[in-house]
């Protein structure tokens, strides 16, 4: 259960840390490990992370161009362009951008490689205007959570797929954490096996507000539909916005050529589901609690 806690990845510290201290200021603090370079690499198949030591992107290679999966703060525009090339690959060769969830730390640089790509965005049917206003949900005007607005290309919702050349990537919609949040579900080769890959949008409380005046109408019943929906699905690999969610660094110091992919990690969706929804009731008893004190 150690490992579950320090696996709600760094945006659930939102829920506790933005009360004790302002957002701008938690930002601040944040941003050291959101923006720490850290070496790209192949993960598994023909999926490679070129995120932050914080901030999880992916880059997926398809016989007929790159797919990317999210960004990361602004500022990591230029280093996520630079994993990329280092790894052999051309972000001039990005034709599809895929968006887990419209927050700040995974959309900040959507505009800028879309402009220079010409790549189509694709993001959760829900989540576009958020994408295109370049707000947070609920906190519209809040200038610590904005980002850079970027033009949603095509929306999808529960089962549409996606492809590019050879590969082809199912949407799920886990709604909660955003309102679009989109988990993206695929197959890729590991050795002589086909591994079942999800991309899981997130499920953390963060900064919603789930009572009173929630984020948006339905988050609760959302988020338990996701929980739900996710603890039955089948998946052989779990990666997720933040490399906390699947312990990645210390998978990627495991990786050694002959040996089996610490990647592949079969149930281990079910058991970090169920430790989001044992979170999920406690901050829903604990923002219940607050609002019947007022």
């Amino acid at each position: 259960m150690t490992k579950l806690a320090a696996a709600l990845c760094a945006l659930a510290l939102f829920a506790t840390g933005a009360q004790a201290q302002t957002i701008k200021d938690f930002l601040a603090a944040a941003m050291q490990k959101w923006t720490a370079p850290f070496e790209p690499f192949q993960l598994i198949g023909n999926i490679y992370y070129v995120g932050t030591g914080g901030i999880a992107v992916y880059v997926i290679k398809t016989s007929q161009g790159l797919i990317l999966m999210d960004t990361a703060m602004p500022q990591s525009t230029g280093m996520i362009k630079d994993h990329i090339a280092k790894l052999g690959f051309k972000v001039a060769d990005i034709k599809i951008i895929l968006n887990t969830h419209a927050h700040l730390d995974h959309t900040g640089g959507f505009a800028e490689i879309k402009k220079e790509t010409g790549a189509q965005l694709v993001a959760g049917e829900r989540d576009k205007p958020l994408l295109e206003g370049g707000y947070y949900p609920g906190d519209e005007k809040n200038e610590d959570l904005a980002f850079p607005a970027v033009k949603v290309d095509r929306t999808v919702k529960e089962g549409d797929k996606v492809t590019l050349g050879d590969v082809t990537l199912t949407a799920h919609a886990t709604p909660g954490h955003s309102p679009g949040c989109t988990s993206w579900e695929m197959s890729v080769k590991d050795g002589d096996q086909n591994r079942e890959v999800l991309f899981f949008c997130s499920g953390t409380v963060a900064l919603n507000r789930l009572v009173g005046q929630p984020t948006y109408p339905g988050i609760v019943d959302d988020y338990r539909a996701t929980f739900a929906k996710a603890k039955a699905m089948k998946i052989d690999v779990l990666l997720g916005p933040h490399p906390e969610v699947y312990g990645m660094q210390a998978k990627r110091a495991q990786m050694k050529d002959g040996a089996p992919n610490p990647f592949v990690t079969p149930g281990e969706l079910t058991t970090y589901v169920t430790g989001l929804s044992e979170d999920f009731d406690k901050q829903l008893a604990k923002q219940t609690a607050a609002l019947e004190q007022k």
